[in-house]
């Protein structure tokens, strides 16, 4: 997928306005000039930012049907992904959980300059967050999954669908957490990557038995 198909798959496939266009090339920008003073994204993907983190985090829209009046939680954003092209895609609330100070601060700078209102952002680890439910948690290279499920299973309820990136390893990861936790796993193929697949689930819990 070259640069210009990203963005006409943005255009056909997202009802998108040109106020949001717009946002998506001026928080480019921002990231492609932040990028000098820390690495926010490895250097040899600025030339395929729209195929290899706009569209790989926008496809993530299409993945669920959940109550879009519910949070969307991104866990780990970093850079923004997917999180910042959620929010500027929609208009369902949106909370990014950041650790570190210097990503945290990039990522405040950009919500004020872009206007959103509908994002917060929790500088801190996600042990530090209140617990609420949210209607999705997305996570892309935060954590393994035996780790990722016990961390962030509080704000997940019965309806929560999880959208969780992946590389070559995916169904590795499904196996590994297949005695201790339970739900309805779907592995979805990347329009980014053919490497790389995104696991869509619901129902998340612990087995009894791993309780």
């Amino acid at each position: 997928m070259t640069e210009e198909e990203a963005q006409d798959w943005i255009r056909q496939n997202i009802s998108i306005s040109r106020e949001a266009e717009s946002k998506l090339f001026q928080f480019e920008g921002a990231l492609i000039e932040e990028n000098e003073r820390q690495n926010l994204i490895s250097a040899s993907t600025i030339p395929t930012i729209w195929s290899r983190h706009i569209v790989d985090s926008a496809q993530l829209l299409g993945l669920h049907s959940a109550n879009t009046s519910a949070p969307w939680l991104d866990l780990g954003t970093g850079a923004g992904f997917p999180g910042m092209v959620i929010a500027i895609l929609s208009d369902r609330p949106v909370i990014l959980v950041e650790s570190r100070r210097k990503r945290f601060e990039f990522l405040d700078r950009q919500i004020e300059a872009l206007g959103l209102k509908n994002v917060r952002i929790h500088r801190g680890r996600l042990e530090t967050l209140e617990t609420q439910p949210v209607g999705v948690i997305s996570a892309r290279a935060f954590a393994p999954l035996p780790r990722l499920f016990p961390l962030a299973h509080r704000f997940s309820r019965k309806d929560t669908v999880w959208l969780l990136p992946k590389g070559r390893t995916v169904r590795e990861e499904l196996e590994s957490v297949r005695s201790s936790w339970q739900g309805v796993f779907h592995v979805k193929p990347s329009l980014t990557d053919a490497e790389a697949a995104i696991i869509v689930a619901t129902g998340v819990s612990p087995r009894k038995s791993a309780r």
